[in-house]
């Protein structure tokens, strides 16, 4: 009988210390306009453009692109990384970084190959628009080689000194509940494990639409979503929940704050792959990358601000730097369990569901990045392609991707519970 279990697996530990704090005031000496830099209000992003917003003045931006997986980098001259939005469109997600002091990189993953086209600053050097204009791949690839293409703020609106502080307050509201908890289907109590499926996209959201039929990815991922929960329940040895059970609209960081409130042993975000190329085919599976880890380890610390329980340790009962490192731990013991995951997906559902040839793939999805929930996306195939996209939409098809998943998390949780004792 399968018993919902926590384990912790030791790992290396990484110190980090006094000198990492003075090599950061050392850069903030040699370098004051980086601690002068204006911060990304907001990265806005549409069907097919894109607007960056920025809370003070800037020194300039250049672009860039980067091949496989297809990526749009901007790099902002007197700038801190900021609030992003989701992903929309051409846009399959949007990540910020910084690659070096007083610059922001703001990195856009593609849906598909696209290239930046008119690109310029407002009057006011306050924001930056730009095109996207969907491309081939050859093109894309080619114009990835040539060099970076500057842009500079309108003349006397560059990132300066403030001759004055002011501070300005306003009333912001009540802070938006918090999304309702989905129902937990399966036995009561909590000693079978729970496994939290994901149906992408929803509501205005419908994702990649396939040229053959005219299907959608939101539909096509609900239908997806209900067969797995069904063959799961059927089974008697896990409890299931669905992030969403009908035709809705969730953020993303609803979806994997879903399955950390309700404590989720797995979370299985549910999506049908799309391609310019309408040949292309095959399933894959994507479990985080371990640079996205650190990155949002780092984000996650600082807006909990210690204050959040993960994997059953009170982050504020320690100093930063031991919050810090059992962060890391648990985000790297999350990730390992993961993709022992991914792999088994890719076996028990091999016989049934074809794949890719590179199918366990990693990327920094922002549903995958719950620090203490083991987490995959699941692209069950190219909606693109005629094939895939029948084999989707039909039940028959359906149900065999639902039978693999429930072989694989079987398994999964059986040898989580022989390695137990």
């Amino acid at each position: 009988m399968f018993r919902n279990k926590h384990w912790t697996i030791p790992r290396r530990r990484r110190h980090r210390g006094v000198m990492g704090l003075l090599l950061v005031l050392m850069a903030m000496i040699s370098n004051p306009a980086a601690v002068l830099a204006g911060q990304i209000g907001a990265v806005e992003v549409s069907d097919s453009a894109v607007t960056l917003r920025f809370d003070g003045l800037v020194a300039g931006a250049s672009t860039f692109l980067l091949a496989g997986p297809d990526r749009i980098a901007l790099d902002i001259a007197g700038a801190e990384p900021g609030r992003s939005s989701a992903g929309a469109g051409l846009v399959r997600a949007v990540r910020q970084g910084r690659p070096d002091a007083g610059t922001a990189r703001v990195v856009l993953d593609l849906a598909q190959p696209a290239i930046v086209t008119g690109a310029r600053f407002a009057a006011d050097g306050r924001s930056l628009t730009f095109q996207l204009r969907p491309v081939s791949a050859d093109e894309f690839q080619r114009v990835s080689r040539g060099p970076r293409t500057e842009l500079v703020p309108p003349a006397g609106f560059s990132a300066k000194p403030p001759e004055k502080r002011y501070s300005v307050s306003v009333p912001i509201g009540k802070p938006k509940p918090a999304v309702a908890l989905p129902q937990i289907e399966g036995p009561a109590g909590d000693r079978l494990p729970l496994v939290v499926i994901d149906a992408g996209h929803g509501g205005h959201d419908p994702g990649a639409i396939s040229p053959h039929s005219g299907k959608r990815e939101k539909d096509i991922t609900l239908a997806l979503a209900r067969a797995i929960r069904d063959e799961l329940l059927a089974s008697g040895r896990v409890r299931v929940a669905l992030t969403r059970a009908d035709d809705r609209y969730l953020v993303l960081e609803e979806r994997f704050g879903i399955a950390r409130r309700l404590k989720a042993d797995l979370f299985i975000s549910i999506h049908a792959d799309a391609a310019e190329n309408q040949e292309a085919s095959g399933a894959s599976i994507y479990t985080l990358s371990e640079v996205a880890s650190d990155r949002e380890a780092a984000r996650l610390a600082a807006r909990e601000n210690k204050a959040n329980v993960i994997n059953g340790v009170d982050l504020g009962a320690h100093s930063g730097e031991v919050s810090s490192i059992l962060l890391d731990l648990t985000q790297r013991e999350t990730m390992n369990i993961a993709s022992d995951f991914a792999r088994l997906l890719q076996r028990e559902a091999g016989q049934a569901v074809k794949f890719r040839s590179h199918a366990h793939r990693f990327a920094s999805f922002v549903v995958l990045k719950a620090p203490d929930t083991p987490s995959v996306l699941f692209e069950t195939g190219f909606i693109s392609n005629k094939d895939d996209a029948e084999f989707l939409a039909s039940s028959a098809g359906q149900k065999k991707v639902a039978r693999g998943v429930r072989d694989a998390v079987q398994l999964h949780f059986a040898r989580q519970i022989a390695s137990s004792r």
